[in-house]
Protein backbone atom coordinates (compact mmCIF):
# COMPACT_ATOMS: atom_id res chain seq x y z
CA UNK A 1 0.00 0.00 0.00
CA UNK A 2 2.47 2.39 0.96
CA UNK A 3 4.50 1.65 -2.51
CA UNK A 4 1.35 2.11 -4.14
CA UNK A 5 0.15 5.13 -2.58
CA UNK A 6 3.99 6.11 -3.07
CA UNK A 7 3.51 6.00 -6.94
CA UNK A 8 -0.05 7.73 -7.01
CA UNK A 9 1.59 10.58 -5.08
CA UNK A 10 4.50 10.74 -7.06
CA UNK A 11 2.45 11.08 -10.34
CA UNK A 12 -0.21 14.05 -9.09
CA UNK A 13 2.93 15.81 -8.97
CA UNK A 14 4.60 14.74 -12.42
CA UNK A 15 1.49 16.04 -13.98
CA UNK A 16 1.35 18.94 -11.91
CA UNK A 17 4.71 20.55 -13.44
CA UNK A 18 3.50 18.54 -17.35
CA UNK A 19 4.06 21.92 -18.71
CA UNK A 20 7.04 23.77 -16.70
CA UNK A 21 9.72 21.90 -18.72
CA UNK A 22 8.34 22.73 -22.32
CA UNK A 23 6.86 25.94 -22.11
CA UNK A 24 7.89 26.82 -25.25
CA UNK A 25 7.00 24.17 -27.14
CA UNK A 26 3.08 23.54 -25.27
CA UNK A 27 3.04 27.25 -26.21
CA UNK A 28 2.99 26.34 -29.45
CA UNK A 29 1.16 23.08 -29.43
CA UNK A 30 -1.44 24.96 -28.13
CA UNK A 31 -1.20 27.88 -29.98
CA UNK A 32 -1.21 30.09 -27.00
CA UNK A 33 0.85 32.61 -24.71
CA UNK A 34 3.27 31.61 -21.66
CA UNK A 35 0.18 33.21 -19.42
CA UNK A 36 -1.88 30.76 -20.85
CA UNK A 37 0.18 27.57 -19.97
CA UNK A 38 1.09 29.20 -17.10
CA UNK A 39 -2.18 28.85 -15.90
CA UNK A 40 -2.14 24.50 -16.36
CA UNK A 41 0.33 24.62 -13.17
CA UNK A 42 -1.42 27.54 -11.34
CA UNK A 43 -4.79 25.95 -10.92
CA UNK A 44 -3.46 23.84 -9.00
CA UNK A 45 -2.24 25.40 -5.64
CA UNK A 46 -5.65 28.13 -6.37
CA UNK A 47 -7.91 24.40 -6.29
CA UNK A 48 -6.14 23.30 -3.32
CA UNK A 49 -7.22 26.43 -0.90
CA UNK A 50 -10.86 25.92 -1.94
CA UNK A 51 -11.02 21.79 -1.34
CA UNK A 52 -8.50 21.21 1.02
CA UNK A 53 -10.83 21.15 3.79
CA UNK A 54 -13.90 19.26 1.95
CA UNK A 55 -11.10 16.51 0.59
CA UNK A 56 -9.96 16.11 4.56
CA UNK A 57 -13.68 15.87 5.30
CA UNK A 58 -14.11 12.99 2.85
CA UNK A 59 -11.52 10.96 4.09
CA UNK A 60 -12.39 10.94 7.44
CA UNK A 61 -15.42 9.19 7.01
CA UNK A 62 -15.03 7.47 4.07
CA UNK A 63 -11.16 7.10 3.90
CA UNK A 64 -11.28 4.34 1.22
CA UNK A 65 -13.89 5.57 -1.31
CA UNK A 66 -12.27 9.01 -1.23
CA UNK A 67 -8.96 8.04 -2.07
CA UNK A 68 -10.15 5.96 -4.91
CA UNK A 69 -11.80 8.86 -6.47
CA UNK A 70 -8.33 10.60 -6.30
CA UNK A 71 -6.99 7.85 -7.96
CA UNK A 72 -9.21 7.50 -11.10
CA UNK A 73 -9.77 11.29 -11.16
CA UNK A 74 -6.25 11.47 -11.42
CA UNK A 75 -5.88 9.19 -14.44
CA UNK A 76 -8.91 10.97 -16.11
CA UNK A 77 -7.55 14.35 -15.86
CA UNK A 78 -4.07 12.79 -17.60
CA UNK A 79 -6.35 10.50 -20.45
CA UNK A 80 -8.76 14.22 -21.00
CA UNK A 81 -5.23 15.74 -21.74
CA UNK A 82 -4.64 13.48 -24.75
CA UNK A 83 -8.20 13.47 -25.75
CA UNK A 84 -7.43 16.47 -28.17
CA UNK A 85 -4.98 18.66 -29.02
CA UNK A 86 -6.30 21.99 -27.72
CA UNK A 87 -5.53 23.69 -24.81
CA UNK A 88 -9.17 23.46 -23.91
CA UNK A 89 -8.25 20.01 -23.51
CA UNK A 90 -5.33 20.40 -21.75
CA UNK A 91 -7.03 23.11 -19.01
CA UNK A 92 -9.81 20.57 -18.54
CA UNK A 93 -7.69 17.82 -18.00
CA UNK A 94 -5.60 20.04 -15.38
CA UNK A 95 -8.70 21.19 -13.79
CA UNK A 96 -9.93 17.19 -12.94
CA UNK A 97 -6.13 16.03 -11.78
CA UNK A 98 -6.28 19.42 -9.52
CA UNK A 99 -9.38 18.46 -8.45
CA UNK A 100 -8.02 15.06 -7.27
CA UNK A 101 -4.82 16.01 -5.57
CA UNK A 102 -6.38 17.10 -2.50
CA UNK A 103 -7.90 13.57 -2.16
CA UNK A 104 -4.61 11.98 -2.55
CA UNK A 105 -2.17 14.31 -0.93
CA UNK A 106 -4.44 14.92 2.25
CA UNK A 107 -4.53 11.11 2.93
CA UNK A 108 -0.41 10.60 3.12
CA UNK A 109 -1.42 10.54 7.60
CA UNK A 110 -4.79 8.36 6.44
CA UNK A 111 -2.46 5.60 4.90
CA UNK A 112 0.34 5.50 7.33
CA UNK A 113 -1.88 5.26 10.38
CA UNK A 114 -3.97 2.57 8.83
CA UNK A 115 -1.92 0.35 7.17
CA UNK A 116 1.25 0.55 9.36
CA UNK A 117 2.03 -0.29 12.98
CA UNK A 118 2.35 3.06 14.87
CA UNK A 119 6.18 2.69 15.53
CA UNK A 120 6.27 2.56 11.37
CA UNK A 121 4.24 5.39 10.79
CA UNK A 122 6.89 8.38 10.96
CA UNK A 123 8.61 6.01 7.72
CA UNK A 124 5.68 5.78 6.20
CA UNK A 125 4.55 9.51 6.02
CA UNK A 126 8.01 10.50 5.03
CA UNK A 127 7.96 8.04 1.95
CA UNK A 128 4.78 9.97 1.35
CA UNK A 129 5.82 13.33 1.60
CA UNK A 130 9.13 12.17 -0.25
CA UNK A 131 7.50 10.79 -3.36
CA UNK A 132 5.67 13.91 -3.93
CA UNK A 133 8.69 15.63 -4.17
CA UNK A 134 10.37 13.19 -6.24
CA UNK A 135 7.44 13.37 -8.52
CA UNK A 136 8.75 16.99 -9.63
CA UNK A 137 12.08 15.49 -10.48
CA UNK A 138 9.91 12.86 -12.95
CA UNK A 139 8.10 15.42 -13.96
CA UNK A 140 11.09 17.74 -14.78
CA UNK A 141 13.12 14.56 -16.50
CA UNK A 142 10.55 13.89 -18.61
CA UNK A 143 10.12 17.40 -19.95
CA UNK A 144 13.22 17.04 -20.57
CA UNK A 145 13.34 13.85 -22.42
CA UNK A 146 10.63 15.16 -24.65
CA UNK A 147 10.75 18.35 -25.14
CA UNK A 148 9.52 18.83 -28.77
CA UNK A 149 7.42 15.92 -28.49
CA UNK A 150 4.49 17.51 -26.03
CA UNK A 151 1.79 15.08 -27.00
CA UNK A 152 3.87 11.41 -26.61
CA UNK A 153 4.77 13.20 -23.11
CA UNK A 154 1.11 13.37 -22.22
CA UNK A 155 0.61 9.98 -23.53
CA UNK A 156 3.33 8.55 -21.22
CA UNK A 157 2.05 10.81 -18.24
CA UNK A 158 -1.47 9.57 -18.95
CA UNK A 159 0.07 5.99 -18.82
CA UNK A 160 1.57 6.41 -15.56
CA UNK A 161 -1.25 7.72 -14.05
CA UNK A 162 -3.49 4.70 -15.00
CA UNK A 163 -1.06 1.96 -13.84
CA UNK A 164 -0.58 4.20 -10.59
CA UNK A 165 -5.27 4.45 -10.28
CA UNK A 166 -5.38 0.71 -11.43
CA UNK A 167 -2.22 -0.33 -8.74
CA UNK A 168 -4.04 1.88 -5.81
CA UNK A 169 -7.70 0.57 -6.45
CA UNK A 170 -6.70 -3.01 -6.21
CA UNK A 171 -4.87 -2.84 -2.97
CA UNK A 172 -7.63 -0.22 -1.40
CA UNK A 173 -9.54 -3.83 -1.89
CA UNK A 174 -8.06 -5.46 0.71
CA UNK A 175 -9.51 -3.76 4.10
CA UNK A 176 -6.48 -1.86 6.72
CA UNK A 177 -4.93 -3.63 9.60
CA UNK A 178 -5.46 -0.88 11.62
CA UNK A 179 -8.80 0.31 12.42
CA UNK A 180 -9.34 4.04 12.38
CA UNK A 181 -12.13 5.82 14.55
CA UNK A 182 -14.57 7.29 11.93
CA UNK A 183 -15.04 11.35 12.35
CA UNK A 184 -18.18 12.81 13.16
CA UNK A 185 -20.75 13.61 10.15
CA UNK A 186 -20.43 17.45 8.33
CA UNK A 187 -18.12 20.05 9.55
CA UNK A 188 -17.74 17.84 12.84
CA UNK A 189 -14.13 16.82 11.73
CA UNK A 190 -13.20 20.57 11.44
CA UNK A 191 -14.97 21.70 14.54
CA UNK A 192 -12.32 18.90 16.42
CA UNK A 193 -9.15 19.93 14.12
CA UNK A 194 -9.07 23.61 14.35
CA UNK A 195 -10.27 23.26 18.11
CA UNK A 196 -6.99 21.81 18.95
CA UNK A 197 -4.86 25.04 19.35
CA UNK A 198 -1.95 22.89 18.64
CA UNK A 199 -3.22 22.26 15.54
CA UNK A 200 -3.47 25.75 14.47
CA UNK A 201 0.07 26.35 15.77
CA UNK A 202 1.04 23.79 13.13
CA UNK A 203 -0.68 25.59 10.38
CA UNK A 204 1.18 29.10 11.32
CA UNK A 205 4.06 27.27 11.54
CA UNK A 206 3.86 25.81 7.81
CA UNK A 207 2.61 28.84 6.20
CA UNK A 208 6.44 30.33 5.81
CA UNK A 209 8.21 27.35 5.11
CA UNK A 210 6.17 26.30 2.71
CA UNK A 211 5.78 29.46 1.24
CA UNK A 212 9.85 30.33 0.83
CA UNK A 213 10.50 26.99 -0.87
CA UNK A 214 7.36 27.74 -3.40
CA UNK A 215 8.39 31.47 -4.11
CA UNK A 216 12.08 30.02 -4.58
CA UNK A 217 11.07 27.54 -7.09
CA UNK A 218 9.16 29.76 -9.06
CA UNK A 219 11.72 32.88 -8.83
CA UNK A 220 15.06 31.08 -8.78
CA UNK A 221 15.76 31.86 -12.13
CA UNK A 222 15.31 35.58 -12.61
CA UNK A 223 16.49 36.76 -9.07
CA UNK A 224 19.71 35.20 -9.91
CA UNK A 225 19.98 36.01 -13.45
CA UNK A 226 21.35 39.65 -12.70
CA UNK A 227 24.43 37.78 -10.73
CA UNK A 228 25.30 35.99 -14.52
CA UNK A 229 23.53 32.95 -13.96
CA UNK A 230 22.19 31.50 -17.14
CA UNK A 231 18.72 29.80 -17.11
CA UNK A 232 19.66 26.21 -17.70
CA UNK A 233 22.45 26.80 -15.07
CA UNK A 234 18.89 27.72 -12.97
CA UNK A 235 17.64 24.78 -14.21
CA UNK A 236 19.83 22.21 -12.38
CA UNK A 237 20.31 23.94 -9.15
CA UNK A 238 16.39 24.09 -8.77
CA UNK A 239 16.64 20.21 -9.95
CA UNK A 240 19.78 20.13 -6.86
CA UNK A 241 17.58 21.32 -4.58
CA UNK A 242 14.48 18.91 -4.81
CA UNK A 243 17.22 15.91 -4.89
CA UNK A 244 18.20 17.33 -1.68
CA UNK A 245 15.05 17.71 -0.51
CA UNK A 246 13.94 14.15 -1.01
CA UNK A 247 16.99 12.79 0.47
CA UNK A 248 16.15 14.88 3.19
CA UNK A 249 12.82 13.61 3.47
CA UNK A 250 13.74 9.93 3.12
CA UNK A 251 16.29 10.59 6.33
CA UNK A 252 15.57 13.25 8.56
CA UNK A 253 12.30 12.66 9.99
CA UNK A 254 12.45 9.28 10.60
CA UNK A 255 15.57 10.12 12.48
CA UNK A 256 14.04 13.33 14.49
CA UNK A 257 10.34 11.27 15.31
CA UNK A 258 12.77 8.22 17.04
CA UNK A 259 14.76 10.71 18.64
CA UNK A 260 12.39 13.09 19.77
CA UNK A 261 13.99 16.35 17.91
CA UNK A 262 11.49 17.22 15.50
CA UNK A 263 11.36 20.56 17.03
CA UNK A 264 15.15 20.85 16.78
CA UNK A 265 14.91 20.08 13.71
CA UNK A 266 12.37 22.45 12.88
CA UNK A 267 14.17 25.30 14.19
CA UNK A 268 17.54 24.08 12.41
CA UNK A 269 16.27 24.28 9.30
CA UNK A 270 14.63 27.60 9.85
CA UNK A 271 17.80 28.95 10.57
CA UNK A 272 19.51 27.10 7.82
CA UNK A 273 17.10 29.13 5.44
CA UNK A 274 18.09 31.96 7.24
CA UNK A 275 21.65 32.12 6.83
CA UNK A 276 20.99 30.25 3.26
CA UNK A 277 18.95 33.76 1.91
CA UNK A 278 21.16 36.42 3.61
CA UNK A 279 24.42 34.90 1.96
CA UNK A 280 21.90 34.58 -1.83
CA UNK A 281 20.96 37.96 -1.09
CA UNK A 282 24.53 39.08 -0.67
CA UNK A 283 27.02 37.00 -2.69
CA UNK A 284 24.48 35.44 -5.49
CA UNK A 285 25.91 32.99 -7.98
CA UNK A 286 26.42 29.82 -9.26
CA UNK A 287 28.34 28.21 -6.58
CA UNK A 288 26.29 29.98 -3.89
CA UNK A 289 23.34 29.35 -5.82
CA UNK A 290 24.15 25.41 -5.82
CA UNK A 291 25.10 25.26 -2.21
CA UNK A 292 22.16 27.69 -0.83
CA UNK A 293 19.58 26.14 -2.64
CA UNK A 294 20.67 22.60 -2.03
CA UNK A 295 20.59 23.23 2.34
CA UNK A 296 17.56 24.94 1.96
CA UNK A 297 15.86 21.93 -0.16
CA UNK A 298 17.49 19.36 2.31
CA UNK A 299 16.46 21.14 5.58
CA UNK A 300 12.33 22.82 4.46
CA UNK A 301 11.55 19.65 2.49
CA UNK A 302 11.62 17.31 5.12
CA UNK A 303 9.55 20.25 7.85
CA UNK A 304 6.33 18.27 5.67
CA UNK A 305 6.30 15.19 6.99
CA UNK A 306 7.59 16.27 10.34
CA UNK A 307 4.62 18.42 10.61
CA UNK A 308 2.79 15.51 8.89
CA UNK A 309 3.28 13.26 11.32
CA UNK A 310 2.99 15.54 14.41
CA UNK A 311 -0.75 16.02 12.59
CA UNK A 312 -1.46 12.30 12.29
CA UNK A 313 -0.04 11.52 16.22
CA UNK A 314 -2.08 14.39 17.53
CA UNK A 315 -5.38 14.68 15.44
CA UNK A 316 -6.78 11.02 15.78
CA UNK A 317 -10.06 10.45 13.85
CA UNK A 318 -9.86 13.84 12.35
CA UNK A 319 -6.42 13.62 10.68
CA UNK A 320 -7.81 14.16 7.20
CA UNK A 321 -9.18 17.22 7.94
CA UNK A 322 -6.61 17.85 10.11
CA UNK A 323 -3.89 17.28 7.04
CA UNK A 324 -6.17 19.37 4.60
CA UNK A 325 -4.98 22.18 6.92
CA UNK A 326 -1.54 21.71 6.91
CA UNK A 327 -1.97 22.02 3.06
CA UNK A 328 -3.82 24.28 3.03
CA UNK A 329 -1.83 26.46 5.12
CA UNK A 330 0.90 25.39 2.75
CA UNK A 331 -0.78 26.50 -0.04
CA UNK A 332 -1.91 30.03 1.09
CA UNK A 333 1.80 30.63 2.14
CA UNK A 334 2.95 29.44 -1.33
CA UNK A 335 0.77 31.86 -2.86
CA UNK A 336 0.94 34.75 -0.17
CA UNK A 337 5.04 34.80 -0.38
CA UNK A 338 5.53 34.25 -3.41
CA UNK A 339 3.31 36.61 -4.76
CA UNK A 340 5.27 39.29 -2.85
CA UNK A 341 8.39 37.88 -3.79
CA UNK A 342 7.23 38.28 -7.24
CA UNK A 343 6.73 42.10 -6.93
CA UNK A 344 10.56 42.41 -5.92
CA UNK A 345 11.57 40.11 -8.41
CA UNK A 346 13.58 43.23 -9.98
CA UNK A 347 15.26 43.53 -6.74
CA UNK A 348 17.22 40.21 -5.90
CA UNK A 349 18.66 41.93 -2.82
CA UNK A 350 15.60 43.16 -0.75
CA UNK A 351 13.73 39.66 -2.36
CA UNK A 352 16.14 37.58 -0.76
CA UNK A 353 16.47 39.42 2.02
CA UNK A 354 12.61 39.26 3.09
CA UNK A 355 13.00 35.50 2.48
CA UNK A 356 15.55 35.27 5.62
CA UNK A 357 13.61 37.57 7.65
CA UNK A 358 10.00 35.84 7.44
CA UNK A 359 12.13 32.14 8.19
CA UNK A 360 13.32 34.17 11.34
CA UNK A 361 10.20 35.22 12.40
CA UNK A 362 8.83 31.89 12.53
CA UNK A 363 11.14 30.96 14.72
CA UNK A 364 9.31 32.14 17.97
CA UNK A 365 6.34 30.09 16.83
CA UNK A 366 8.47 26.49 17.76
CA UNK A 367 8.67 27.89 21.50
CA UNK A 368 5.16 27.32 21.81
CA UNK A 369 5.12 23.70 21.24
CA UNK A 370 5.85 20.88 23.09
CA UNK A 371 7.07 17.04 22.24
CA UNK A 372 4.27 15.92 25.13
CA UNK A 373 1.25 17.82 23.93
CA UNK A 374 1.65 15.96 20.44
CA UNK A 375 1.07 12.97 22.13
CA UNK A 376 -2.99 13.43 23.00
CA UNK A 377 -5.02 13.33 20.20
CA UNK A 378 -7.47 16.49 19.67
CA UNK A 379 -10.96 16.69 21.83
CA UNK A 380 -14.07 18.41 20.19
CA UNK A 381 -14.06 22.00 21.45
CA UNK A 382 -16.36 22.50 24.44
CA UNK A 383 -18.97 25.11 24.33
Amino acid sequence: MIAVFALLGAVTQTLWVTYAPVTDAAGRYYDVGDGAIGWLANVFPLLYVVLAIPAGIVLDRWFRGGLAAGALLTATGAVVRILGDTYVFALAGQLVVAVAQPLVLNAITGVAGRYLAERHRPTGIAVGSASTFAGLIVGFGLGAVFTEDVRTLLVVQAGLAAVAAVALVSVLRTPAEHRAEVAPAGFGALRIAWGDPFIRRLCALVFVPFGVFVALSTFAQPLLEPAGVAEETAGLILIANVVAGVAGCAVVPVWASRRGRELAVLTTSLLVTVVACVVLALVPGVVTGFVALALIGFGLLPALPIVLELTERRAGRSEGTAAGLMWLAGNLGGLVVAAVVGVLVGEPLLAFLLLAVLSLLTLPLLRSFSRVSTSEPARPPTA
